[in-house]
C-alpha cells in the first residue's frame, strides 16, 4: 500500500513500517490521539494522561468552556443565544475585560453580566460546566459577589380601576395619565386647542 518516492518525497517508508504520512503499517489515517511514534492516545481527541471527565459536567480544573455556555449553564442567561448577544453586544465582562461569546471562561476568572433593567451580576467562577443544570446545582458552580438587588417600589400601580366602573370619564382619564407620568412632566397643550 505504501508508495516510494525517488528524490526524498514526504511519503517515503518510516522505520515503523508505515508509510511517513498514513500513520500505521496498515495505511489508515492516523487517530486523533496519535502521536508521532505511532501510538494511539485515548482517543477523541484527548490527550492520553487526561482521564475522560464526567457527561455533561465538563472539565474539572484546566479546561476551558465558551462564556456564553457557561453563563448559560449556570442560568444567568434563559438561553445560550441570549448569554451569545449579550456578550456581543458589550454585557459581558471576563476579569474586566469585554469578550465575544466563544471566549474561554477558566476557574478563578471574574465574570460580570449586565442584565435587563440595569441590574449587574458579578460571579467568580467556581466550576465549570457544558450543559445546562437545575438551579441548585448551577449555584454550587459560581460564588456571587453581585450588589443586592435595588427594593421594589411599594406604589400601588397608577391607573387600575375597580372592576365594573365603566368607561373612564375625560376627567379620570387626565387623572391617570397624571399618575403614571414621570416627575416633573407636564401635559402638552393639545393640537386642537385655541390659544386666546
Amino acid at each position: 500500500m505504501a508508495s516510494e518516492t525517488s528524490g526524498g518525497g514526504t511519503t517515503g517508508r518510516a522505520a515503523d513500517g508505515g508509510t511517513a504520512t498514513d500513520g500505521g503499517p496498515d495505511g489508515r489515517a492516523p487517530e486523533s490521539g496519535a502521536t508521532p511514534g505511532g501510538a494511539v492516545g485515548g482517543g477523541n481527541g484527548a490527550a492520553a494522561t487526561e482521564a475522560p471527565a464526567p457527561a455533561g459536567t465538563g472539565s474539572g480544573g484546566g479546561g476551558t468552556v465558551r462564556v456564553d455556555s457557561w453563563i448559560w449553564s449556570v442560568r444567568l442567561t434563559k438561553t445560550r443565544s441570549a448569554g451569545a448577544a449579550a456578550c456581543k453586544g458589550g454585557h459581558v465582562r471576563v476579569n474586566g475585560e469585554r469578550v465575544k461569546p466563544a471566549y474561554g471562561v477558566h476557574v478563578g476568572d471574574e465574570v460580570r453580566l449586565r442584565q435587563a433593567g440595569g441590574r449587574e451580576r458579578i460571579v467568580i467562577v467556581k466550576r465549570l460546566i457544558r450543559k445546562r443544570v437545575g438551579a441548585p446545582v448551577a449555584v454550587e458552580c459560581y460564588v456571587d459577589n453581585s450588589p443586592p438587588p435595588p427594593p421594589r417600589e411599594a406604589v400601588a400601580p397608577a391607573g387600575i380601576r375597580d372592576r365594573g366602573t365603566g368607561r373612564p370619564t375625560k376627567r379620570d382619564r387626565r387623572e391617570m395619565e397624571r399618575l403614571r407620568a414621570p416627575e416633573g412632566w407636564t401635559r402638552p397643550p393639545s393640537e386642537g386647542a385655541r390659544e386666546v
